[in-house]
């Protein structure tokens, strides 16, 4: 399939969605239900983009039925494997629609209810990104142990400390973009796994771009496995520190 049309030229702002997805057939049909129900009752234009990386739960086949059920407004763009995160997004994006780009996880920790405060600060401050914070305003973690709690907030501090980004929530992957700035953003960093949020928001600070920030309430994924482990962190506290070296 050749990579979708943007648009950016008509004016109209359309909401796109990119979903990465492994394993989630069982909070894949809620999340699509949330999606429509918000973006329905705020009458804006949306797709949702689902990249599926091979995920043999069947994942693929509930989103060929949500394709058809809510149809024009999903699309699925499989992969071949388990291929990493920021390569999802790098992916979904050749085929979104969109002049306006809502990057989620489809596990529930982020909640479709927060879209329109996103949208609302966008507008109100013309901002090129939109980030959902958990460590700012009435923001907040639930569902996780103290351990996965102070993994967390030391991941930020840590990367706060060496970086100062001016950003509360670092490592938060719940973001609304202007798609000409995550386009531009793809090409000028080279981040692709559990750090490439973080290299986004350093890479978008020091070109000068605007970053609001809205309170959210992050909740642990309903079903599955989370797919966070000892590698991750490792990977994350290289990425702070190459970062540091080369901003």
């Amino acid at each position: 399939m050749a990579p979708a049309k943007s648009s950016k030229s008509s004016g109209k702002a359309l909401y796109s969605v990119i979903l990465p997805t492994f394993n989630e057939r069982q909070n894949l049909p809620i999340i699509t239900w949330l999606l429509n129900r918000t973006f329905t009752e705020q009458n804006l234009d949306w797709e949702l983009v689902i990249v599926d990386d091979g995920s043999p739960d069947g994942t693929q086949d509930v989103a060929k039925q949500l394709v058809k059920a809510y149809a024009p407004h999903v699309q699925l763009q499989p992969r071949t494997g388990k291929l990493g995160l920021g390569t999802a997004y790098v992916h979904g994006l050749k085929f979104a629609k969109g002049n306006y780009i809502i990057i989620m996880d489809a596990d529930f920790s982020h909640h479709p209810k927060f879209i329109p405060q996103m949208i609302e600060k966008q507008r109100q401050g013309n901002y090129d990104i939109v980030t959902g914070t958990r460590y700012a305003g009435d923001g907040g973690v639930y569902g996780w142990d103290l351990k996965r709690k102070l993994t967390s907030k030391g991941a930020n501090i840590f990367a706060d400390t060496v970086l100062r980004p001016g950003v509360s929530d670092l490592t938060g992957s719940f973001r609304l973009y202007k798609r000409a700035v995550l386009e531009k953003l793809f090409e000028s960093t080279d981040a692709r796994g559990f750090t490439m949020q973080m290299a986004l928001a350093v890479t978008a600070k020091a070109k000068g771009l605007s970053i609001g920030e809205v309170p959210i309430s992050f909740v642990d994924r309903v079903y599955g496995d989370s797919k966070l482990g000892g590698e991750e962190i490792v990977e994350y506290a290289k990425g702070v520190l190459q970062l540091w070296w080369t901003t």
